[in-house]
């Protein structure tokens, strides 16, 4: 079983020859290593491409060790360049070269040479490449496999693909083991094992029982707003643990550059600006907050969100949460009051915006008015979809709103501009 990731790599294909450094990051066991060494390679190999124009090292295997140090690495790579053919240098986990910055501008000068970098940390990776080379880095996030790409080569109905998928999510590790119990294992020791002990390791973080407790609550509230306040008062009141907001906020800050979990903040659609704190966390893979909390709490409504989200920002959309303010009149007192209705998400790419709601079912009218209620007090012209569990066609409803279910809308990368049947 093989997992093309297409999108990804026809991604690099474009890129290629445009002299910046291709910086592929996501989260580890992502499958970011297999899309460079493997997928491209072989595209390289399979465009005339001699193996020996093709330069490969991985930072984060033994036998490499002596590599990481740049006096050693750079005059290898040097004398592997001979002559004056392009030369492709694939780098895994960059972040483990000391001084990687030098080295990737020291290699970026060099005409003939084509620059592909792995890394699995955001801190690093998006402030040293991208922000400190002025344009001449140029990122590619890799998201866990979404359900279009689960699809391809699950052998059931996309119903009985969705059940597995939104409990064991999207990690190309687990979904190719053949059981429930041993997937459920390989997430948990990947949480445990891999994920906790690198990020703290990496920050060199040395309480583990606050990182446990922030992720215990990130988990159980998934789509919820938070705040480090809120949470350093939670800890306090609930588990008569004095754990300060800045602490807090910097645990949360480690789980977000090791891409475990993504923020969306509040986006006022009216005042055409951020809100700030309280924010709404997601995982980056559902099936790492179900191990976290052993398979429990699995509220449909929640992981169907949290699942929405991931594909927006697989697209490449900058996703937010949508703060529409209005004023009501009480009919009783006949007083105005302030108040604020959600959107659950508002994305945009360029000058493309879509205002989508994420709701089970709309079957009620009650339910229904509910879900469109924000959007009415929108007053622009872009698109707006509530995303539901199952329906029979995309419609439309007489306010020109589109409704589809989740499944029209994960197996179709077009499906925001899906006409209704």
């Amino acid at each position: 079983m093989e997992f093309k990731r297409e999108q990804y790599l026809d991604k690099l294909i474009r890129k290629q020859h445009n002299h910046l450094i291709k910086t592929v990051t996501g989260m580890r066991r992502v499958g970011k290593s297999y899309l460079v060494f493997t997928l491209f390679k072989n595209h390289l190999l399979s465009q005339g491409i001699k193996s020996s124009q093709i330069i490969e090292m991985s930072f984060d295997v033994f036998e490499n060790l002596r590599f990481r140090d740049p006096n050693e690495f750079y005059p290898y790579v040097k004398a592997l360049i001979k002559d004056n053919k392009m030369y492709y240098v694939l780098l895994d986990e960059i972040q483990l070269l000391d001084k990687f910055e030098s080295v990737l501008n020291g290699l970026l000068r060099m005409p003939n040479v084509d620059l592909y970098v792995t890394g699995s940390n955001a801190r690093f990776l998006s402030k040293d490449v991208i922000t400190e080379f002025r344009g001449r880095g140029d990122e590619i996030y890799v998201s866990p496999l979404s359900f279009s790409e689960f699809m391809t080569e699950y052998k059931g109905t996309m119903y009985d693909g969705y059940k597995e998928y939104i409990l064991y999510g999207g990690l190309p590790p687990v979904v190719l083991l053949r059981t429930g119990e041993e997937r459920i294992v390989l997430l948990k020791s990947l949480f445990e094992e891999t994920y906790i002990k690198d990020v703290m390791n990496r920050n060199n973080l040395e309480d583990k029982d606050t990182i446990d407790d922030i992720l215990d609550f990130l988990s159980s509230s998934i789509g919820s707003l938070t705040n480090p306040t809120k949470l350093s008062n939670t800890f306090k009141s609930v588990k008569h643990k004095d754990i300060s907001d800045k602490t807090i906020s910097k645990y949360i800050n480690c789980l977000c550059d090791a891409f475990l979990i993504s923020r969306a903040a509040r986006y006022n659609v009216k005042g055409k600006g951020y809100i700030g704190s309280p924010l709404k966390y997601y995982f980056s893979d559902i099936g790492l907050r179900n191990a976290r909390i052993n398979f429990r709490q699995l509220e449909e409504a929640h992981t169907m969100e949290n699942i929405i989200y991931n594909e927006l920002v697989s697209r490449g959309y900058i996703v937010d949460v949508g703060v529409v303010p209005i004023s009501e009149k009480d009919e009783v007192s006949g007083k105005f009051s302030r108040r604020q209705l959600e959107i659950d998400f508002v994305c945009n790419k360029g000058s493309v915006r879509y205002y989508i709601q994420s709701a089970l079912n709309v079957d009620e009218k009650e339910k229904l008015e509910q879900e469109k209620r924000p959007f009415s007090k929108v007053d622009d012209s872009f698109k707006k979809i509530i995303i539901v569990k199952d329906t029979p066609a995309p419609r439309y409803t007489d306010e020109g709103i589109l409704i589809m279910s989740v499944f029209d809308f994960l197996l179709n990368s077009d499906s925001l501009e899906i006409k209704a049947i």
